[in-house]
């Protein structure tokens, strides 16, 4: 039952919208509404610059790893990965919103910044690389999905299936930017500092 409640906590603390919260704050309006109607930090930047995505970002990050580390408390590493899991589907699925969030890219990076540093800064000049150069945030992000599962069972059977799971969902959740880059049409990013 305890490992029940702190997945629920887990999927709850993921739901809280940071992306549409901060630019509401900042006065943008409803992210929903303008740019790609995605709450995650790419459509903050396009609507807010590149600080506000920035922030975004992090608190997306963060609320993933608060849940990894509460999982870790109550039964380890693995356990950890599975909450950081459900705090990515309540992102991606907010009750908060009727269920239409984000991607869960950011959230990925906090699970493994929570679960191993090191990982986190291989997968992240990855992606770096990947998304500077080609110029699309979504290949980038593709990029990632290919490597993190073959990370996680390196460091633990549990951790890898969490990371499998985390990567299929976000995969899904990715389908219409695949289909765009299959026909040359996906958006850019713009690399713009405020907005």
């Amino acid at each position: 039952m305890m490992y029940i409640f702190i997945l629920v906590i887990s999927y709850l603390l993921g739901s809280v919208p940071m992306g549409l919260l901060l630019t509401r704050l900042a006065g943008k309006g409803d992210l929903r509404k303008v740019g790609s109607g995605n709450i995650g930090a790419t459509n903050v930047m396009r609507v807010g610059g590149l600080r506000l995505a920035a922030l975004a970002w992090a608190l997306d990050m963060a609320k993933v790893i608060v849940s990894v580390f509460i999982g870790k408390v109550y039964g380890g590493i693995g356990v950890g990965a599975w909450c950081g899991f459900a705090a990515i589907v309540g992102h991606c699925f907010p009750i908060w919103l009727k269920f239409h969030g984000g991607k869960g890219v950011s959230g990925l990076f906090g699970m493994l910044l929570a679960i191993s540093p090191l990982t986190f800064v291989f997968i992240g000049i990855e992606w770096l690389i990947v998304a500077l150069t080609s110029g699309f945030s979504s290949l980038g992000a593709l990029t990632v999905f290919v490597l993190v599962p073959v990370f996680g069972f390196v460091i633990d059977v549990n951790v890898g299936y969490a990371f499998l799971a985390t990567v299929i969902l976000s995969v899904l959740r990715h389908h219409a930017n695949i289909a765009r880059l299959i026909r040359g049409q996906e958006s850019r990013i713009e690399w713009k500092w405020k907005k």
